[in-house]
């Protein structure tokens, strides 16, 4: 056999296999119509318009921490069982009902838990006796000789420092109360998570927020914006991403007794398949990302292989979302699974890829063009061919 017609029949006998085998061509994943098809098997199809885009990103839009914590914090330190109070009394002469100074006295002063001295007032000499510090007990009272038992739970300092002055009328000369807080055991927050220290911070009457808690426990150990801040208080629970209250002032709202803030560390990630720049997992923010900056950061499509028009992001979606899909088509927890396709084609669509949120746990697909695999195909052939030629000139 002469060597050309080898070479012809060779070349035949390849496209003729390949001819019939063409749908084994390597690829990346589905073709757009395979994905396409995919309805018949019970997977809904969602194409992104302007609707879908805006409920879509009204639905990812959480409230703000200053629109679901609106009260304002209590003004003043609030006492509450389990706060020790420290009651100094001040008295003119010749009062002698706290002092231990000369005349007829009404209080066996002589004990050491009472602790007397004297200052000079306006250029008269004032007694200032200092209780011994007390603990309020879960009746949330204390103990004042002379005033006897005084409800405090749920007053500020003021407030205990009039109650006891007006018991004390009529006892003690032109009696002045002050009352110090000497350890705040109640009116605190507790931070947790991934900070650098959990701690329990004491809030006082300045009014401390909640960046002013982060700090008290030392920042968080991951990057900003790798972390979402959660408040818990009382049945309330909601939770921000921290890029947001640092950038926002209104969302460092002031903190209130037995708030737990909570530093999460939550790395979010879709996941990049097909003719795409990069084939991989890519990280974004917690505040969360766009279709056209999720497209930006895999290196956009590759314009050899590209279908523009097959651009599909694969989601698992809540039954609130799309309540005519068949139960057989659920997953077990009840989640749905929707493929979004996007038009790239369509100049309009570039605006939709700006408002379209992507997800934890997407997929971003994007499928070859119908002339990539021509293009295969041709390079196989050639890839083939020429090996064929220089062993038929070898042959002449």
């Amino acid at each position: 056999m002469k060597p050309a017609s080898l070479l012809v029949r060779s070349t035949l006998l390849l496209v003729t296999l390949v001819a019939s085998g063409c749908t084994s061509f390597p690829a990346a994943g589905p073709s757009r119509q395979e994905v396409e098809e995919g309805t018949k098997s019970g997977i809904r199809i969602v194409d992104v318009d302007d609707s879908v885009a805006r409920h879509l990103l009204e639905r990812r839009a959480t409230r703000l921490f200053s629109e679901v914590f609106q009260g304002a914090p209590p003004g003043g330190e609030i006492v509450n069982p389990g706060d020790v109070l420290e009651v100094s009394v001040w008295e003119a002469p010749p009062t002698v009902l706290f002092s231990s100074g000369t005349g007829p006295s009404v209080l066996p002063l002589g004990q050491s838990d009472l602790a007397s001295a004297k200052t000079a007032v306006g250029g008269t000499t004032s007694n200032v006796t200092t209780l011994p510090q007390q603990m309020v007990g879960k009746e949330g009272t204390i103990y004042v000789p002379f005033a006897g038992s005084i409800a405090v739970t749920g007053k500020n300092l003021q407030q205990i420092e009039t109650e006891i002055t007006r018991q004390l009328q009529g006892k003690a000369n032109r009696p002045q109360v002050l009352v110090r807080l000497v350890a705040n055991n109640t009116a605190y927050v507790t931070i947790v998570g991934e900070v650098t220290q959990s701690t329990r911070m004491a809030l006082t009457p300045r009014g401390e927020r909640l960046l002013d808690a982060l700090a008290a426990a030392g920042g968080t150990k991951e990057p900003v914006d790798k972390i979402t801040l959660q408040v818990t208080r009382e049945a309330e629970v909601h939770a921000l991403p921290l890029d947001t209250v640092i950038r926002s002032p209104h969302e460092n709202i002031p903190l209130e007794p037995g708030d737990v803030v909570t530093a999460l560390y939550q790395p979010l990630s879709f996941t990049a398949l097909g003719a795409t720049g990069k084939n991989d997992e890519i990280n974004f923010e917690a505040k969360g990302i766009s279709l056209a900056q999720a497209l930006a950061r895999v290196g956009a499509l590759l314009d050899t292989r590209a279908n523009a028009k097959g651009v599909f992001i694969f989601r698992f979606e809540s039954q609130d979302l799309l309540r005519s899909v068949p139960e057989s088509s659920k997953t077990p927890v009840g989640q749905i699974p929707v493929i979004y396709r996007l038009d790239l084609k369509d100049p309009r669509a570039f605006f939709l890829a700006q408002t379209f949120p992507m997800e934890n746990k997407d997929v971003l697909y994007v499928a070859d063009a119908p002339i990539a695999q021509v293009q295969k195909f041709l390079n196989l052939l050639l890839t083939t061919i020429y090996p064929i030629e220089g062993a038929v000139n070898l042959l002449k």
